[in-house]
């Protein structure tokens, strides 16, 4: 008989997670207080960026976020043929664009240490980089061009990846409202509002910025908060920017259905995910000298969505010592999308007792008690 085991959270990380242990032959319950992919991952713009937004250090952080992207044309592809369904997957390079000369020394550096993981990067003139996206403002001097990256459409992967769960037998349960863990050392008893009980051998925490609720009952001390990401988007015509778009200040990327997304301000609200004023104009207030067009353009969507932040950065990824029959896997900020697909897979071999792929000891629940 298969081992059972429940993955506390339908986002991104827990519907990816799920997918991938139901791969390996386990019975799989998800437990979603909530609506699937309703806070980080539907706010998410979907970029599969690390090149681009971890430009300082080749730690470990970076090396998990490589592989997950080389994963991701392979992984992509089974989603889709797991929920015979189909989301945007693009592999449309992006363009991190500089405006000062001293800017260009640090893409440089940044190329140089890089390669050693043999990542392709071009450090573009400002002809070069006109070339590519003619758009751009006569303020963008340069820029460093990665082919690799890409994007995904967030919502309708994250639908596919539900469906991708629940054509492969995985039992999903949403807007409970409340979940008790009630029992995780002889067994798992989850207990949902409405006094349903679910059982299991192993558990999987994937409850984002929520998992800090745990804290007490297990001993921990699980310093992950929620960070309001506020993210607008405007009517664009196809193929009029065809890179993901980076700058110091933020991105911009064009999505298949004829959005351009334009990303991210952040704060500190709790768990408030409404949209403010402020939140948007710290993006107007900048695009127009990526994009001169958008100075006389509004957005027509606004939204936001919270990530959940761990106190280093790096998440929870691995099986609690005190509590052998847990499995964190929470805390990814503002790169689940990205990690997804490795962080689905470490998770899976840790549940069947492999060693993973990848190392996890940056990354251990247990470093911050």
């Amino acid at each position: 008989m298969a081992e059972h085991i429940i993955v506390l959270g339908g986002g991104v990380i827990g519907l990816a997670t799920a997918y991938e242990l139901r791969m390996r032959g386990l019975d799989v319950t998800v437990l979603e207080v909530q609506a699937f992919g309703g806070q980080a991952s539907g706010a998410a713009a979907g970029m599969l960026a690390p090149y681009s937004e971890i430009g300082e250090d080749p730690d470990d952080f970076f090396k998990l976020c490589l592989s997950s992207l080389r994963m991701f044309p392979k992984w992509q592809q089974e989603v889709k043929a797991a929920s015979e369904s189909s989301f945007e997957y693009t592999e449309s390079g992006s363009l991190h664009c500089v405006y000062h000369e001293a800017d260009l020394l640090s893409l440089s550096t940044r190329k140089g240490w890089q390669k050693e993981f043999g990542v392709e990067a071009h450090i573009l003139t400002r002809a070069q980089t006109k070339k590519l996206e003619p758009e751009l403002s006569d303020e963008v001097i340069g820029a460093i061009h990665y082919p690799e990256e890409s994007h995904v459409y967030a919502p309708d992967y994250v639908r596919a990846l539900e469906k991708a769960c629940e054509r492969t037998g995985v039992a999903l349960y949403n807007h409970l409202g409340e979940l008790t863990l009630e029992e995780w050392e002889s067994g798992v008893l989850v207990r949902s509002k409405d006094g349903r009980v679910f059982e299991a051998d192993q558990l999987v925490i994937s409850s984002g910025a929520w998992a800090k609720e745990f804290e007490k009952l297990l001993s921990l001390n699980i310093p992950i908060y929620p960070i309001r990401g506020q993210i607008c988007a405007y009517k664009l015509a196809p193929e009029r920017i065809r890179h993901i778009i980076y700058s110091s200040q933020g991105y911009l990327v064009a999505k298949a259905d004829g959005t351009l997304v334009n990303g991210a301000s952040e704060d500190i609200a709790g768990f408030e995910t409404s949209v403010t004023e402020k939140g948007i104009n710290r993006l107007t207030n900048w695009n127009y000298r990526m994009l001169p067009f958008l100075k006389e353009e509004t957005p027509f969507h606004q939204w936001a969505g919270l990530r959940p932040a761990t106190q280093d950065g790096y998440p929870l990824i691995g099986r609690l010592q005190s509590a052998e029959r847990i499995i964190f896997s929470a805390g990814h900020y503002r790169n689940g999308i990205l990690l997804s697909a490795v962080t689905a897979k470490a998770v899976a071999d840790l549940a069947v007792k492999q060693n993973p792929s990848i190392s996890l000891d940056r990354f251990v629940p247990e470093r911050f008690s």
